[in-house]
């Protein structure tokens, strides 16, 4: 004990240097953010970008939905999910089961094999009826192409002007940006002109107000470089336009292999995220141009590839913890019968659902792939897939649902000890995981609130959104 205390100083002064890094490390790694994430991000060319695009596009989904899949036996026949077997095959008797599901209590419902079926294919639908599109993104890229200088610049404008009457009619998904083209040699004057022509439209036409949770997409990203340039021209259209500084955010994508491994064998992303001097939010991956660089051919250029997952998990450990959203890329396999027309023979009804079905199998099996390895939003390219995007997502959190309730309700009673005895709990950061999802199933409409209960939490320290909050409320209770 002595000899400790004649050092005492000389200790003290290496702990406060080591509390200097430590800090340092936590700045750098503050973990999993609590912001909502929307589970998926919509592209669609700026060209057809209306004010009600993503009201149109939810109808078109709930109806793609409810003719292919009438039922919930029949999703659960497609999908073949949990229990599905048993299920009855007569319409009369399933009409009967979904009456009698339907009047149970959900506590009741959960041990009757059709439980997990009945319950994604009823959250599908009053999905697609209230908020089918969580985020849309305004393409000026691949959406759109390279057309003359006349017709982006009219499109920027009018793409802008849209913008804002979804604003002010109130028709907006939750979540919405523009994606221009990229900063490479031969489009950066382009890119900037769009940016420049949308933004100053658009704020023009709104007294200086932006949508809420608006986004710019940089897509084709290989050099801090470039994304340095993006926050350098964001801060001259936010003093010109008088908004404060930091207002405008930006997401990178994730679609070369020179963002994976540079010239000199390191990854770049977290000079790309540094370079974003806290405006970049979220990365993108970017399938078919990332598979592309690889030098897969066309026809094996899919979500399932290998080289996507090393792709994902590269980025999932150099972003890990930084609070950067990390989305998946898109299915290219659309479902949409092959015959068009109300006048369609029995035959071509047929082979228009065995078309549907086997897309959303295709669908269902990667958005399915991608939560499984920690990727919790992709993206959709026609309103039809959207439907599966929520069917994986539902059943991927109500198979889980029990598990993870146990899993967080043993933390917080962890907590809970710590707090009661005056004890330091240091592992906010793994709570704050766990408490995500609840926070992700809540958000897309997987549980309710209340089921969230379960975890020992309350509706108030749910809002709070932050485990760190809820062990600080506990704590000035005590």
């Amino acid at each position: 004990m002595s000899d400790y205390s004649i050092n005492a100083a000389e200790i003290e002064q290496l702990l406060t240097k080591l509390g200097t890094a430590n800090l340092e490390f936590q700045k750098t790694y503050p973990g999993d953010k609590p912001d909502r994430q929307p589970v998926h991000t919509v592209y669609g060319g700026a060209n057809l970008f209306k004010a009600d695009t993503a009201i149109k596009m939810g109808e078109i989904a709930l109806q793609n939905f409810i003719t292919y899949a009438p039922n919930f036996v029949t999703l659960a026949r497609v999908l073949q999910l949990e229990g599905f077997q048993h299920l009855p095959h007569l319409e009369k008797d399933i009409l009967e089961l979904a009456a009698k599901l339907a009047g149970m209590k959900e506590d009741d419902r959960k041990s009757e094999v059709a439980w997990l079926s009945f319950s994604v294919y009823n959250k599908i639908l009053k999905k697609l009826s209230t908020e089918a599109i969580e985020d849309f993104r305004i393409d000026f890229e691949d959406g759109f192409g390279n057309r003359p200088d006349a017709e982006e610049d009219a499109t920027a404008v009018s793409a802008a002007l849209e913008l804002a009457k979804g604003m002010q009619q109130q028709t907006l998904p939750p979540f919405i940006g523009i994606r221009i083209k990229p900063f490479t040699e031969d489009l950066k004057h382009r890119g900037v002109r769009t940016l420049h022509l949308f933004l100053g439209t658009l704020l023009k036409q709104t007294d200086g107000t932006l949508p809420a949770n608006f986004v710019v997409m940089l897509p084709k990203v290989t050099i801090p470089e470039q994304v340095t340039t993006l926050v350098r021209l964001f801060g001259l259209i936010e003093k010109h336009h008088a908004l404060p500084a930091g207002t405008l955010k930006m997401e990178t994508m994730v679609e070369a292999t020179q963002i994976i491994m540079d010239e000199e064998g390191r990854n770049p992303l977290m000079r790309i995220v540094r370079a974003g001097e806290g405006r970049l939010i979220a990365a993108h991956f970017g399938t078919y141009d990332y598979t592309a660089s690889c030098g897969i051919t066309a026809k094996y250029q899919t979500m399932a590839h290998s080289v996507c997952d090393f792709a994902h998990h590269v980025t999932k450990v150099a972003l890990g913890s930084t609070g950067i959203f990390l989305s998946d890329g898109a299915t290219n396999v659309m479902p949409i019968g092959p015959h068009r027309g109300d006048n369609l023979s029995y035959t071509q009804q047929v082979e228009n659902r065995e078309a549907v079905h086997e897309a959303w199998r295709i669908g269902f099996q990667h958005t399915t792939h991608s939560l499984i390895n920690g990727l919790y939003q992709g993206w959709d390219l026609n309103p039809a897939q959207v439907p599966m995007r929520y069917a994986a997502t539902y059943n991927f959190f109500l198979s889980s649902y029990a598990d993870a309730a146990f899993r967080l309700k043993t933390f917080v009673d962890r907590a809970a000890v710590s707090t009661l005895t005056g004890n330091i709990f240091d592992d906010a950061a793994t709570g704050q995981g766990l408490l995500n999802f609840f926070l992700k199933a809540i958000n897309c409409g997987a549980v309710t609130e209340a089921e969230a209960l379960v975890t020992g939490l309350t509706i108030e320290e749910i809002h709070t959104r932050s485990f760190y909050r809820i062990l600080e409320g506990r704590r000035s209770k005590k």
